[in-house]
């Protein structure tokens, strides 16, 4: 079964997950309200279970910083999580 990356961002506003799908030009793509907290893992395995996918067996999430401006440490920080993930059995993505 083919693995893809998942990943969900915020700058500071709603949170949103998507399903990196190369050659695609819209990916499957989950958003939460704009004053939402950042989603618990179980809300975002139930949003990756609505677009149709699940989490890699094995795979966890990970966390990285990038910014508007990468030279001025200011600027607010942008959090982005990734996780490996595969589509459900039976699913049609």
């Amino acid at each position: 079964m083919r693995t893809l990356t998942a990943q969900m961002s915020s700058d500071g506003r709603a949170w949103r997950l998507y399903v990196v799908v190369y050659g695609e030009t819209q990916w499957p793509t989950f958003r939460w309200e704009p004053t939402a907290p950042v989603p618990t893992v179980a809300e975002r395995r139930t949003a990756l279970a609505t677009l149709g996918y699940e989490v890699a067996p094995g795979a966890v999430w990970s966390w990285t910083e990038d910014s508007r401006d990468p030279d001025d440490d200011s600027t607010p920080v942008l959090l982005i999580a990734a996780v490996d993930v595969r589509e459900q059995e039976g699913a049609t993505a």
